[in-house]
């Protein structure tokens, strides 16, 4: 297995990295909001956001 930030080969106490310096890379890229998952936007609540506020769901 490959580190997913520089592509050596990992280290046992880093997995899935190779080093410290490389998790921490990828802790600052989740910090920053460099990493996102996508979402889609629901069409009624980006019109009026207040809307559905107290409504059960």
């Amino acid at each position: 297995m490959s580190c997913p930030i520089c592509a050596k080969p990992t280290d046992q106490a880093y997995r899935p990295f190779c080093s410290r310096r490389c998790a921490d890379v990828d802790l600052a890229r989740w910090l920053n909001g460099s990493y996102a998952v996508p979402a889609e936007e629901d069409e009624d609540w980006s019109k009026d956001p207040d809307k559905d506020v107290g409504k059960p769901h």
